[in-house]
């Protein structure tokens, strides 16, 4: 809502009128209940409950507190009225998901209960990592670059079930319907 509402005025005849009269558009309580009336979908129940059981913080922060914290998502929503916590953290007490906060899962997956207060912070790793922190490469890839903190996964070639390599030479194990040749190719 600040982010649509942020190049807008008061939109009447005498723009520059109302804005002197007025006061600015920019800080009005008439952008505030523009923001509010759009902040949730109507079918939305608990996020429409939580503004309106909270509309009171949301106008302190607007009239009051806006210049000393002006990112309202973290001062409303991750310190005052704790229900979410920053990016790359998770449950009651914020803590780093696994592989670190700054890049979950070493950027190969998804924490449990990223950016709230639920979840385990366990990984679930995309399709070609595996392990607790998607460092490992899933069955059909391969690890064509691995240190400590990162770690790229590559597909095997279309013959392999398992390979260390991108050819159909790298294969240690063929697929169903393929077979391993005199030069240990699966073809």
């Amino acid at each position: 809502g600040l982010a649509d509402t942020a190049k807008k005025n008061f939109g009447g005849g005498n723009t520059a009128w109302e804005e002197k009269t007025l006061s600015k558009y920019e800080s009005s309580e008439i952008r505030l209940v523009e923001i509010i009336e759009n902040l949730c979908d109507s079918s939305n129940f608990e996020c429409n409950n939580m503004v309106e059981e909270h509309e009171e913080l949301i106008e302190k922060w607007w009239f009051k507190l806006k210049k000393k914290y002006p990112d309202l998502f973290k001062w409303f929503c991750i310190e005052t009225i704790e229900v979410c916590c920053p990016a790359g953290t998770y449950g009651p007490d914020c803590l780093a998901c696994h592989g670190g906060s700054e890049r979950p899962c070493h950027g190969n997956g998804h924490c449990d209960g990223d950016g709230t207060r639920a979840g385990d912070g366990s990984c679930s790793c995309k399709k070609e990592y595996t392990g607790q922190f998607c460092l490992d490469c899933s069955s059909g890839y391969f690890s064509s670059l691995r240190n400590e903190t990162h770690s790229v996964c590559t597909a095997c070639h279309a013959a392999c079930k398992t390979c260390t390599g991108s050819s159909n030479k790298d294969c240690q194990d063929c697929k169903e319907g393929w077979i391993k040749n005199e030069d240990g190719a699966c073809v």
